[in-house]
Formats: structure tokens, sequence, C-alpha cells
């Protein structure tokens, strides 16, 4: 197994290119589902979910083709022959479950597994069932996968209004819609650029969509959409984990294709505790103004608030600065597994429920650390980075999920990080 190995010390300087976006692609590649002609992906990312979702693809009879290494993606679903999403495929990753929508509102009718994922929390997929009854869809959980019928003349428009923001819920009914009879419309309705994104992606196709950005999204239905060629948006989750290595490690890094709009609640809070953010026409330029950053407090919420999957990586920011800080995790239970990992490492972190109280420390120290989650194992080797003496990150399947290259990525600015076998 895979270990990751960080000697910290030193500051970061350079260039870091961002890829597109993990959420995006994964909401955009189940959109070839929706149509019987081409849907071609550019700027997409390298990453073991994109491979699970390709395997997942296949098996329901689209063609996917990787190109240019991967970053193209070239898809075709005109002879889509299985409506049956297995759990062996689905149980690994949570994204999984957004081929119900395309496939129920296309082919009348879907079996899919329940989904599987990250470790934190329950994530039920109940608002994501509620949206497709109200379009009349017939849904049954049976054996751990749900049996969807669209009604004889397929999915109706319909009022569908979330009790709470969901970024899945919305996209999986946003895709539905499209071809429904009449209009539907999404209250309170998830405003994250990867909604945005794949709502341009549907438009390309022919859907007709308003609204995207906003709570609330109006889609008129249309009898079939086209083919498309797209570019995935940039990850906004990737380019705020690499703002943050100068940020906890000194030096000035330059996260390439970086937009101050995909995170401007993550930049208002690194402003608070120190950290230079400038727009250049490469990207977002990121420096340390003095020498510790200091103790901001944190809350994560729906965008465009502060981004739950940016929290365990400001954390291990925090870690370090002058003052306490306190973080407020909103959107998931059980996300501050990195929490005890940390503290292994000298922090001093005090978890009461969904909040954490982090004081900072004048350096964190090398340790053998374990990866929980997709953002957790970042964190570790951000954390690492600063730290004095080694860090052995462990369980990295969890990075391979959601960051391309980051070894390579990280050495290039000067960071001392490699990839060991451990027996």
């Amino acid at each position: 197994m895979d270990s990751i190995l960080v000697t910290g010390g030193g500051p970061l300087n350079g260039e870091i290119p961002i890829a597109g976006a993990k959420n995006a692609c994964l909401t955009l590649m189940p959109a070839t589902l929706l149509s019987d002609e081409p849907l071609t992906l550019t700027n997409a990312p390298r990453l073991s979910d994109i491979k699970t979702m390709t395997a997942l693809l296949q098996s329901l009879g689209a063609e996917v083709q990787g190109l240019q290494g991967g970053q193209v993606l070239a898809m075709s679903s005109h002879d889509l022959n299985n409506l049956h999403a297995d759990y062996d495929i689905v149980r690994k990753m949570r994204a999984s479950i957004l081929v119900l929508g395309p496939m129920l509102a296309r082919a009348g009718q879907a079996v899919v597994s329940l989904p599987g994922g990250c470790a934190i929390g329950a994530r039920p997929v109940d608002l994501h069932l509620k949206a497709f009854e109200a379009m009349g869809a017939d849904l049954e959980l049976r054996d751990g996968y749900v049996h969807a019928k669209a009604p004889s003349g397929g999915l109706k428009g319909a009022v569908v209004e979330f009790p709470f923001v969901s970024v899945g819920a919305t996209e999986n009914a946003l895709m539905a819609a499209t071809l429904a009879k009449g209009t539907t419309v999404l209250k309170n309705a998830a405003r994250e650029p990867e909604i945005v994104d794949l709502a341009h992606c549907l438009q390309a196709m022919g859907a007709q969509i308003e609204g995207e950005g906003t709570s609330t999204i109006t889609i008129q239905g249309v009898d079939r959409l086209g083919g498309a060629t797209h570019r995935v948006v940039t990850d906004r989750i990737e380019l705020g984990t690499y703002m943050l290595a100068p940020a906890i490690c000194g030096g000035e890094v330059t996260c390439l294709g970086g937009k101050m709009n995909l995170v401007e609640s993550f930049c208002e809070r690194l402003d608070a505790a120190g950290v230079s953010v400038e727009e250049t026409e490469k990207g977002l330029k990121v420096s340390r103004k003095g020498d510790r950053v200091r103790a901001v407090d944190v809350t994560t919420e729906p965008y465009p608030g502060f981004p739950t999957d940016l929290q365990a990586q400001m954390m291990a920011l925090l870690c370090t600065a002058e003052g306490t800080s306190q973080l407020e995790e909103k959107i998931f239970e059980n996300r501050f597994m990195h929490a005890p990992e940390l503290i292994r490492m000298g922090a001093k972190i005090d978890v009461h429920g969904g909040t954490a109280k982090v004081t900072g420390v004048d350096q964190l120290k090398g340790a053998p650390v374990m990866a929980t989650d997709l953002r957790a194992s970042v964190s570790l080797i951000l954390a690492g980075l600063a730290a004095r003496g080694e860090t052995v990150v462990s369980r990295v399947y969890h990075l391979d999920r959601g960051y391309e290259h980051v070894v390579r990525k990280l050495s290039a600015v000067g960071g001392k990080i490699e990839r060991v076998k451990v027996e």
C-alpha cells in the first residue's frame, strides 16, 4: 500500500496548475445518458473517481473514451442497453446516484443501487427520490436498490421545493427535468459553480434552463437533447487547497487558472487570517503577509458560503495561527475525523459535536498519520509541509479520488514530498 512521505520546512514558490473540477465532471458525465448523440468533456481531471464513473457508464452501455491522457472524455450513449446500475460499482462512490435521473428521464425506468462513498455522515438520497416522485415517478426501495419507473408518457414537470439545500439532489432533478413534459421549478436549489457548469452543458445540448446560480431554477422540458462539447470548470476545492500551501509554509504560489469568484468566501477568511490573494492574468497569487497567520472563525455553509470541502485544509492552517480559532461544521456530521491525526502532530484541537476549537502552536511536528477521507488526506499533507521532521500519511487511496499529481505539483514549488511503498 502506498503512503505519502512529507519532510517539513521551507517556503513554497512557483506555479501550480489547477485541474478541472472533480465534482463538476462527475455530474457532467451522466448527462451523456440523456442523449443518443456524443458528449465530449475537455479539461477533465485524471482521478480514480472519474475511472469509477467511466466504468459505471460503460456498464450501462455507454461508450467512454479518454483522450489526450485522460483530459478529454469522448462519450456516447446511443446504445443504452442496460438500465441496472450494479452495487459492485455504485458502492465505491456516492456520485453514482446521478445516473438515476438521466436514465429515468430518457428510458422511463432504472434500477440503481444505493451508493457508497466517503465516511462523513449518512448523506441520504431521499431528496433525490422525492424530486422524482414529484415528477410522477413510481419508486420502490428493494434489496438495497432503487427501482424507478416513469409514468406512461414520461416524467412530468413539477414544482420541487427542497427542504434544505442539496447539491446532488439539485443536479439529479435538473438532469431529469430537461426531458420531462412541461415546466419544472426547483426551489431552494443549490447554487454551486458545479450546478452552473452542468446547466451550461445541458443548455449546449439543447436544454431550456433559466435561473442557474440562483436558488430557483426553471426548466422547460424538451423532446430530446443533442450532443455537445463542454469544458469542465476549474476545481475550486483543489484551488483552495493549493492556495493554503504558501499560507501555511510561507513563500508565494500562483494557482494557474484560479478565479476569485470561485472562492470568494474562502478568500475572505484568508484575508482575515493575514493571507494575501491577488488575481492575475495567470490565476491567483497567494502569499502570507506575516510570519504567522492570525486565528479566524470559520462556519461551513452551502455555496456561496465557506465550503465544507475546505474545512479540513483550513484547520491545518489554523493549527499554526496566533490565537484560538473556532470551526463550525454545518454541512456534514462526523467531518472532524482529521482532528485526532493533527493532534498527533502536536496540534491543540478540542472537538465538541459540530464545533472544533483550534489553538495555534508555534510549530507542528512530523508523525505517522492516517487519512480518513479525501479532504482529510490533503489536510495532513499540508500540515506535514509545515511540520518539523517527517510525516507519513497512510491510506492515500482517498487522495487519488480527488487530487491528480499532488506529489508532482507540490514538488514543483519546493515541497519535499514523495510517494512511497509501504509493506
